[in-house]
């Protein structure tokens, strides 16, 4: 009950937030950007946040439940990611731009822009859709009682997740969100410190965790090294580094800081904000998994984990902080689609001259639309996939489409607009095949297409499509 106590106040103070900022928001820029008024510590804390949703919190941390201690090594992209991003967000910041496909149409016009458009809300549904399922669990796992018999379903749960992320999104946009992700991200660090004490105390130590997986029949659990192969860590690590190099959700961070140098050396701080978080979700879940044989429940160890193994107060803490999260990632994911809509679309094509008070209208408009489709893709996944496999395919989706083009955008000049086209439209279109059509498995041998997911192939053509077209139709 404390549980359920403690999150329903937090989440009653974010509604109270979102009223009292959304009386002030008066134009576009207010709501999709934060009036440009992020200082580089705010950004620290909105970004850390926005990347730290249901993919580390469910998907790594489950992964790990399935693998053990190698799952350490998935950071490993998001990481090296953002050390170049050090490298582009001072520039991208200096472009003054709303989003992603705005880069990309002023570089290589109209046609790049809408395919990226495309690209970006199909990866960016699949992504909400997988917040709303964590939301459900959460709401699950808070309202089972002793006897495990829970009050509502996992569905019930997604359901109300989902009104609740759409209705908070609508309310004010990220001035709303940007300043709750500063205390979600200094609270998961604080409560990750104090609790993997005290799972290995519970765990009995390394000495017990190793006898525990030895009884559960998974004694390579302690094991780092011989666990995953070569192409295993391409197929996690290079999807994560792909999106967050291009990340339409990073840039409106940068998009919204003061200036390019506040950009910059917000960015510089992620890398070891982000590392620190990461490897501590994926310890915890290294250590919670050795008592928990249950292999349905494995799948949500960190809930679980805060709810059955933590003092009292401090699993109601770390739990409320898991769904701020959740509820940070996925008003993140909401809006910058929504924002992309009316920029690149309304905007551009249907009303150049809308006053700013019908385009912050529209835009919520947006969001609640948006916000449906993307519940609407949760039913579709929700016994097809689990957190891990789904985060990884909208990761490439996006990753293999726009990356390639938009970091050639930013420092490549002798990159086209028919390469661009044909980069985005071979990276879209070949992550969809690989993961939907199943023709492709009758001509891809068995032995490569079980082992090789959809990433390698999509950026390897992407980016070989970028380079060849650019050379052959680049003007003397």
């Amino acid at each position: 009950m404390i549980h359920l106590v403690v999150i329903l106040l937090y989440l009653f103070t974010l509604i109270g937030i979102g009223l009292y900022k959304a009386k002030k928001i008066k134009t576009q820029s207010d709501f999709a950007v934060a009036g440009r008024s992020l200082t580089p510590w705010i950004l620290v804390g909105t970004m850390l946040a926005t990347w730290m949703g249901t993919g580390s919190i469910l998907g790594n941390a489950g992964k790990t439940y399935d693998t053990g201690m190698a799952a350490l090594i998935l950071p490993l992209g998001s990481i090296i990611g953002i050390i170049l991003l050090t490298k582009i967000a001072g520039k991208v910041r200096s472009f003054e731009k709303f989003t992603v496909p705005e880069i990309l149409g002023d570089r290589y016009g109209p046609s790049a822009r809408l395919l990226s458009v495309i690209a970006l809300v199909i990866a960016y549904m699949v992504i909400v859709s997988y917040q709303y399922n964590a939301g459900g669990a959460v709401l699950k796992t808070i309202l089972t009682d002793p006897g495990g018999n829970s009050l509502i379903s996992v569905e019930t749960g997604t359901i109300i997740a989902a009104i609740f992320i759409i209705a908070y999104t609508m309310l004010a946009g990220l001035v709303s969100v940007a300043y709750t992700d500063v205390a979600n991200g200094i609270i998961i660090l604080f409560s990750f410190i104090i609790a993997i004490p005290i799972f290995l105390a519970e765990a009995g130590g390394l000495s017990g965790m190793a006898a525990s997986f030895d009884a559960m029949g998974k004694p390579d659990h302690m094991n780092f090294w011989g666990v995953y192969s070569t192409m295993d860590i391409i197929n996690f690590c290079l999807p994560p580094f792909l999106l967050i190099l291009g990340d339409a959700n990073m840039y409106q961070r940068f998009f919204a800081s003061k200036d390019a140098e506040g950009a910059k050396s917000a960015t510089k701080v992620l890398i070891f904000a982000v590392a620190l978080a990461e490897l501590m979700i994926i310890a915890s879940a290294w250590i919670v998994s050795s008592m928990i044989p249950d292999a349905e429940v494995g799948k949500y160890v960190l809930i679980y984990a805060a709810h059955k193994f933590l003092p009292t107060f401090l699993g109601a803490i770390m739990m409320t902080t898991i769904v701020g999260i959740i509820i940070s990632t996925a008003d993140s994911y909401l809006l910058v689609p929504a924002t992309t809509l009316m920029r690149d679309i309304y905007l551009n094509y249907i009303n150049p001259n809308a006053d700013e008070k019908k385009i912050v209208f529209l835009s919520r408009v947006l969001v609640l639309i948006l916000g449906i489709v993307a519940y609407i893709v949760s039913l579709g996944f929700a016994k097809s996939a689990g957190f891990f496999e789904r985060a990884l395919y909208a990761y490439t989706i996006y990753g293999a489409a726009i990356t390639p083009s938009l970091v050639a955008a930013l420092f490549w000049k002798g990159a086209t607009k028919q390469g661009a086209i044909v980069s985005i439209l071979t990276g879209t279109v070949t992550t969809l095949l690989w993961k939907e059509a199943g023709f492709i498995r009758n001509i891809i041998p068995a032995n490569v297409y079980n082992n090789m997911d959809e990433v390698l192939p999509a950026i390897t053509l992407s980016v070989v499509s970028l380079v060849v077209v650019s050379l052959l139709t680049k003007k003397d």
